[in-house]
């Protein structure tokens, strides 16, 4: 019998979700996350899953959580320089 899939609950995700949004650039691994929120490991993962399946989260190459941020990137505009221009 195979176990059943843990979901969290929706306040936990909306806690957790607070602490990305109040803690801009804030990265955690599964283990931090963990310690951070006193959860167990399947019930973190599951918790993080959720949340980057939301696209809320995304994770890093070396494993970190991170909060999509939805700004789009800015490209500078160059203008030329002209020397002894009035």
């Amino acid at each position: 019998m195979a176990p059943e899939q843990y979901k969290p609950t929706d306040e936990v995700l909306r806690r957790v979700q607070c602490e990305f949004l109040e803690m801009p650039g804030l990265r955690l691994t599964s283990p931090q996350a963990r310690r951070l929120w006193g959860l167990e490991a399947a019930t973190c993962d599951a918790l993080l899953g959720v949340l980057v399946d939301a696209k809320f989260l995304f994770k890093t190459r070396d494993g970190a959580f991170m909060r999509v941020e939805h700004a789009a990137p800015v490209k500078a505009a160059l203008r030329p320089h002209f020397a002894g221009a009035a």
